[in-house]
């Protein structure tokens, strides 16, 4: 590891506890707050609710760290949920409407990387168009109605608890350790740093750039997908609408934990403590009678603040 990487990974370690105090600190300004809020119901709630945000926004890492950005996860998320729904409600097996989601899922960061590698089109232009295709065809496949008829056995796949903590969240920690193994163990991990801090240089080094940024959006787009399945678990129907907006609070979580727009700098850690924080302040803030509105407010301020470091740190370097 140069350096550079070592002097990287002290500066997101020192991210991750600062993130930390942050959380602590909003939790005993709650708990004071609203003795609602430090209740074993509501920390689980909490812990559900910050699962699919959470891996959205690992997805978002993934694909940050080379440089690029993906804006379609949400809308892979909704696709996934109709897809899903449809399926399941017609009586299709769910472990293998579950697959057919996957591949889709992997098929649509396919294009995007081949939109992005080969087709030369800014990440942020790739994706949007993405984002507004897939959206698309959600409201044509299920013609803007919700899909019921979902088995019971989802709902409570959702609502049920392992060792007194959800499952949503166990799956949510499973995928922080799997992506943190890929970052710091696996050459593809290297590699996906490499494109972000120096794509000349990585390209120069031997890395294949082609099959990197191909496997950096299929990989962040299969989390979607994932997502999505949880989603459907979650709300027990297919809902054309779900997903608006999950692209920019996967993005604001990554940001928030201490990836860099720049790329070469985010971890999955990170995003999930950049999850919680966004969580914390949305449950919070139900909890104290917050206008709803104010809590985008918030969540912006924070994201421009966290980004503002962030260029002020490199400033300095």
């Amino acid at each position: 590891m140069t350096e550079k990487n070592k002097l990287g990974s002290k500066i997101k370690l020192s991210t991750q506890m600062v993130l930390a105090l942050v959380v602590v600190a909003l939790w005993i300004f709650l708990a004071i707050a609203t003795p609602r809020f430090l209740t074993y119901d509501n920390i689980k709630n909490i812990m559900r609710q910050m699962t699919i945000q959470g891996i959205l926004g690992i997805a978002a890492v993934v694909v940050i760290v080379t440089g690029g950005i993906d804006l379609s996860v949400g809308s892979v998320v909704a696709l996934v949920n109709i897809v899903l729904s449809l399926m399941v409600s017609k009586g299709a097996n769910i472990g293998s409407s579950i697959l057919y989601c996957l591949l889709l899922s992997a098929l649509i960061g396919f294009t995007n990387g081949l939109m992005v590698y080969d087709l030369k089109l800014p990440p942020f232009i790739a994706t949007l168009g993405m984002m507004s295709i897939a959206r698309g065809v959600t409201l044509l496949i299920s013609n803007g109605r919700n899909v019921f008829g979902l088995p019971r056995s989802l709902a409570d796949f959702a609502n049920s608890d392992s060792l007194g903590i959800p499952l949503f969240f166990w799956l949510l920690l499973l995928v922080v350790v799997g992506i943190e193994v890929i970052f710091r163990f696996t050459k593809l991990g290297r590699y996906l740093f490499a494109l972000g801090s120096n794509i000349e240089a990585a390209r120069l080094s031997g890395v294949n750039i082609r099959i990197v940024t191909y496997a950096a959006y299929i990989l962040a787009s299969v989390l979607a997908g994932f997502a999505g399945i949880l989603e459907t678990a979650r709300l027990w129907m297919g809902v054309p609408t779900t997903g608006t907006g999950y692209e920019l609070d996967a993005i604001a979580a990554a940001v928030i934990g201490g990836a860099s727009l720049s790329g070469a700098e985010g971890s999955a850690l990170g995003a999930f403590f950049g999850a919680l924080v966004m969580t914390t302040i949305y449950n919070g803030s139900v909890h104290l009678n917050v206008n709803p509105f104010w809590q985008r407010v918030l969540v912006g301020i924070i994201v421009v603040a966290a980004v503002g470091v962030d260029q002020l740190r490199k400033s300095r370097q």
